[in-house]
């Protein structure tokens, strides 16, 4: 018997958004939910404790890094991602094909598998749909991600279409291969580009399949917010309205609300700690660059109407100090305060849809999404 179930408690009249709670081994998900990324067993610049106190639920982490270092044997040793890394709330792996799809100067693809060049030491590497299981159940991830091809933005139909084929022919070896389905529930990924027609069809032929969960992957990976959009619109309704929808890679505020208005449930995306490592901070949709001269002697909190450690206990003067003098707590405080905000931002549209009012409050970010980063 599956230990993961999902159920809607609330839908939006007026657009498709819903709210839920999805169920796992180490807890719940209450949707919509902005998911940190984890990728070495950790969130860069915080600890467990803190992730925690940014209302973070669920936590990814990545297959593909785990396997180079320290290796998924070490982790199972340790009795899994989560006691290893300290988490105790549920946790998502995903598969490496993100990885296979950014190493493309250093890999080739069958229909087998890829084959490709560790970074790290050279040595050759075959990553199969059956090794990226393996890798998983031994990490003992909660939701792990079927491997799957994305095919790179502004190829050619037929590139695609080969693509989105071999992510199905993958995924029914993924759920041969899966030996926890009990524990660990497997997601299918949608691919099919910008074609609309290919998406309706990698969505027909992976919900065949009947799995927990499903994921809208390739967005996100290099083309326009436009057509991310244009993607999402169309392929969210297409998905079971009974099963958890994950829009991977993306993390703004428009593209966030758009999909949740489109009926998608949780996103992942490394900006609010990519950001803080660059001196920038996320504030009601704006990008703060804290090293700016005009924050040198602003003794304000970061953001007065943030509840994070960092606003509470800080000045944006002291946070600026600390990132010209390359301090790490400088890093930690952006990274704890930029988490909250995007999960913030996640519950307040959970609150809203609950209470009838999301179309109305979230309006500005409704809007047809622009060719823009906010």
């Amino acid at each position: 018997m599956s230990n993961f179930s999902f159920h809607i408690e609330a839908t939006c009249n007026c657009t498709k958004a819903r709210v839920g709670t999805f169920h796992t081994p180490h807890g719940p998900v209450h949707t919509p939910r902005f998911m940190p990324v984890g990728t070495l067993a950790n969130v860069k610049t915080v600890t467990p404790a803190q992730l925690r106190e940014t209302g973070a639920e669920m936590v990814l982490s990545n297959t593909y890094h785990l396997h180079l270092q320290p290796g998924e044997s070490i982790v199972q040793a340790a009795g899994g991602l989560h006691k290893f890394m300290g988490w105790s709330g549920p946790m998502l792996t995903d598969s490496g094909g993100f990885q296979v799809f950014s190493l493309s100067e250093m890999r080739s693809i069958t229909d087998e598998g890829v084959t490709f060049r560790s970074p790290r030491d050279g040595s050759i590497i075959k990553l199969t749909p059956e090794r990226s299981i393996q890798i998983q159940n031994a990490l003992g991830a909660d939701v792990i991600m079927a491997f799957d091809e994305c095919a790179p933005p502004g190829v050619g139909r037929d590139v695609v279409e080969r693509a989105m084929n071999r992510t199905y022919e993958w995924l029914k070896r993924c759920k041969e291969a899966h030996g926890h389905p009990a524990d660990q529930a497997l997601f299918g990924i949608i691919q099919g580009g910008e074609f609309l027609d290919l998406r309706s069809e990698s969505a027909r032929q992976l919900l065949s399949l009947d799995l927990p969960g499903y994921a809208i992957g390739g967005v996100s990976v290099g083309e326009s917010p436009e057509v991310i959009d244009h993607v999402v619109q169309h392929t969210a309704p297409l998905l079971p309205p009974n099963k958890l929808r994950y829009l991977m890679g993306v993390g703004s505020y428009r593209e966030m609300a758009r999909a949740v208005a489109a009926g998608i449930d949780v996103f992942d995306c490394v900006i609010p700690t990519r950001l803080a490592r660059h001196g920038c901070a996320l504030v009601d949709g704006e990008r703060w660059n804290l090293k700016n001269a005009k924050f040198k002697e602003d003794f304000r909190p970061l953001d007065e109407n943030c509840d994070c450690y960092a606003c509470q206990n800080f000045s944006r003067a002291y946070i600026s100090h600390l990132l010209r003098s390359q301090e790490l707590l400088g890093y930690t405080l952006l990274s704890i305060h930029n988490i909250t905000e995007l999960v913030r931002f996640t519950q307040r549209m959970r609150s809203a849809i609950l209470a009838g009012d999301f179309a109305q409050k979230f309006a500005k970010w409704l809007a047809p999404v622009a060719d823009q980063t906010s």
